[in-house]
């Protein structure tokens, strides 16, 4: 058994571990700001009382 190569692999596999997690932290804060705009752009596209009153005389 190689120790050292297993201590560099050890190490390697943490270090890919936390770069996965900060790479899915960072797509989980873009994601939460997207919808956000996304919420207020909804938000602001409302017209109030728009389809309240139908004209059904011709």
């Amino acid at each position: 058994m190689d120790i050292p190569a297993l201590s560099t692999y050890m190490s390697m596999s943490k270090l890919s571990a936390n770069i996965d997690i900060a790479v899915m932290s960072k797509i989980l804060d873009t994601a939460e700001a997207t919808g956000e705009a996304l919420t207020q752009m909804m938000e602001s596209a409302v017209i109030p009382g728009l389809g309240e009153n139908i004209d059904i005389m011709a």
